[in-house]
């Protein structure tokens, strides 16, 4: 075959194809995965810049060569995919080939899935259409399941030793013990119950965020009843009342928001500020406004959690909202954060992170105001 031929042959075809994509304003360069194209002779018309870099392949060594060559492929048991797959010469019957990892010369990983374009059913193929997509995303992904299942496997299994020890030994010495020892151990039962209980719901919470599934059931709220609340449960668990300063600025536009899921905001901010930072823990109410133009109407409530501890380290703060960030110190899941950001966001709302005036760590959400739709 001549080459030049073949050159001109494949840049015409290729040209006719694009043509198409063009009719939507479209080139394969645009798209975001890995696009290569084959011809009914199994030689390669189209390679767009994502396939380029995914495969570390220069175009132009590639096109109007055979898709075995530019492309050689091969399974995780070193076998040769095209051999294994026979796009042209196989079953008439198929269609393509699923999503699969397969591997590049140097071990460089992919993921490759095919499509047989045919004229007719069964009739031989006139494109071979293949995507490729790189395995980063995924291995993201799968590392962030692996250290999910670790850190529920390590947050359970305290919790039900404990259950279990204290379960089993009043089930075989009942009688030995006295009222207040079955009392203390039967309360720390209850306590390990309480945690297991807390880490199933934050379970899922995460799959309904992860999912968009997070269910918000809007009614008008009071806020700083909220706050108030929150407030005086720690008070009451053994914090100084001098501790806490709650500044609300009136008046608060109405709030239509999930009081379940607000309590779930306001628990877990006002806990790590507590637990995690020092000084006066100060919660700040306003309205939020829009543009300065706009000054007489508010956009939103925003709500301020501060501290005066040591505060978030600068180059932390990106990472505060992602799943199992800790900061310093240990303990707990990590995902309470996580789970924050994704309750805001499903009221249509934003969080951020800063540092207070005294230093510590600050806080601040703000959740839209007006009714829901159906109220309109």
């Amino acid at each position: 075959m001549d080459v030049a031929a073949t050159g001109s042959t494949t840049r015409a075809t290729l040209a006719d194809w694009a043509a198409g994509l063009g009719e939507y304003g479209l080139t394969p360069d645009d798209l975001p995965d890995g696009l290569v194209v084959a011809d009914e002779d199994g030689r390669v018309i189209c390679f767009n810049a994502a396939a380029a870099r995914i495969t570390a392949l220069h175009p132009a060594d590639v096109l109007g060569a055979p898709i075995e060559r530019a492309l050689p492929l091969e399974d995780l048991e070193g076998r040769r995919w095209w051999s294994l797959t026979d796009p042209y010469q196989g079953l008439a019957i198929r269609v393509g080939q699923p999503e699969r990892n397969l591997l590049l010369p140097g071990g460089r990983e992919v993921l490759v899935s095919a499509r047989y374009v045919r004229t007719h059913p069964t009739g031989p193929v006139r494109r071979l259409v293949v995507a490729l997509r790189g395995t980063e995303a995924r291995r993201r992904t799968e590392r962030s399941h692996a250290e999910l299942i670790a850190t529920v496997a390590h947050e359970l299994r305290s919790p039900l030793t404990s259950v279990k020890g204290f379960t089993a030994t009043l089930l075989a010495k009942w009688e030995r013990f006295t009222d207040d020892q079955k009392k203390l151990m039967l309360e720390t039962v209850d306590q390990d119950a309480n945690r297991i209980t807390r880490l199933i719901a934050e379970l899922l919470d995460i799959s309904r965020i992860d999912s968009g599934r997070l269910e918000v059931r809007r009614q008008p709220i009071d806020v700083a009843a909220m706050v108030l609340r929150h407030v005086e449960s720690h008070v009451a668990a053994g914090q100084s009342r001098e501790r806490f300063r709650i500044d609300v600025t009136q008046p608060l536009p109405a709030l239509w928001a999930d009081p379940d899921k607000i309590d779930q905001i306001l628990g877990n901010l006002l806990e790590n500020a507590v637990r995690h930072g020092e000084g006066q823990v100060t919660i700040e109410l306003a309205p939020s406004f829009l543009s300065a133009p706009d000054k007489d109407r508010a956009e939103g409530t925003a709500l301020t959690v501060s501290d005066e501890g040591p505060g978030i380290p600068e180059e932390s703060m990106s990472r505060v909202f992602t799943r199992f960030w800790r900061g310093s110190k240990r303990g707990g899941t990590g995902l309470g954060l996580y789970i924050v950001k994704g309750i805001v966001e499903a009221h249509g709302g934003t969080i951020a992170v800063g540092r207070a005036p005294g230093g510590g760590a600050q806080f601040r959400f703000i959740l839209p105001v007006g009714a829901p739709a159906f109220m309109a």
